[in-house]
């Protein structure tokens, strides 16, 4: 027999942690990935409007990698980000998009982040953002 989830019902285990663009654009790129992956280590998935640079990227896998060993139950992250699609855009609405993304950074993108205990599996497609949940 099925439960039905009714308003106020919580998920155990289960917390959204949204970060806006704001929220970190101050922050070096330590103390970035360091507020990451204190959210993570909480069992929180991250939902964060923007992408993080490449540099951030790398710094955040390699700091995972170096937890993986000294955290008990913590196996790692899964990680995704959904972009505007601009294939089919005209030339203006690339240019525009790319000078805004070179003046207040990449914030039309949306990055997702939690930790491989919950997040079995992210499937993304052009139209959504699937996550398999453990």
């Amino acid at each position: 027999m099925k439960r039905k989830i009714k308003k106020g019902d919580r998920i155990k285990g289960l917390s959204l942690q949204v970060l806006s663009f704001s929220e970190v654009q101050s922050l070096s790129i330590a103390e970035r990935v360091k507020k990451i992956l204190n959210l993570i280590l909480g069992n929180k998935i991250v939902i964060l409007h923007g992408r993080l640079r490449p540099e951030e990227e790398a710094r955040l896998i390699e700091d995972t990698m170096a937890l993986v060993d000294h955290v008990k139950n913590f196996k790692g992250i899964e990680l995704a980000v959904i972009e505007p699609n601009l294939r089919s855009a005209n030339i203006l609405v690339k240019m525009r998009h790319g000078i805004a993304k070179k003046l207040v950074g990449d914030n039309s993108s949306l990055t997702v982040i939690g930790p491989a205990t919950i997040i079995k599996e992210i499937r993304r497609d052009p139209k959504k953002l699937e996550l398999m949940l453990s």
